[in-house]
């Protein structure tokens, strides 16, 4: 309950603050990138595409951290937190609101979300649990 509570806030996070993409609905930012092709939506694509990479960066990273840590998924979890944490940091001092480091923030905490979707692999919609299958399954090579 409390992970989807916390994927739910930086989802809201995201959309809100960071460039209206999400941070853990690769679904949603897929149909963003589609719909601002041709409409001139360059900066929708470019932060929904950077969504994607973070998020499957961060499922990969989770996978891997999962099977070095012996399975122990609250070292992944609390790994995730730190960077959430730090992200909450920068964001406070006012500075990720504009520039390069919106963009590292968002990479951020899609890189998060990734992180904990590794962990529980539950997600809610399809794509977003295809992605975080292959990021998983990608780590057992």
């Amino acid at each position: 309950m409390s992970l989807s509570a916390a994927s739910g806030a930086v989802d809201a996070f995201a959309f809100i603050c960071l460039g209206k993409v999400f941070a853990g609905v690769m679904t949603g930012n897929l149909i963003l990138i589609g719909a601002s092709l041709g409409t001139g939506g360059d900066k929708v694509a470019f932060r929904a595409g950077t969504t994607l990479l973070g998020y499957a960066a961060g499922a990969t990273f989770g996978a891997w951290l999962t099977a070095r840590s012996r399975g122990r998924w609250r070292t992944v979890l609390t790994v995730e937190s730190v960077l959430l944490a730090a992200v909450a940091v920068v964001w406070a001092a006012g500075l990720g609101e504009h520039g390069w480091t919106h963009f590292v923030l968002l990479a951020a905490v899609s890189l998060a979300m990734g992180i904990q979707g590794s962990v529980c692999v539950s997600p809610t919609n399809y794509i977003t649990g295809t992605l975080t299958t292959l990021a998983v399954s990608y780590t057992h090579l």
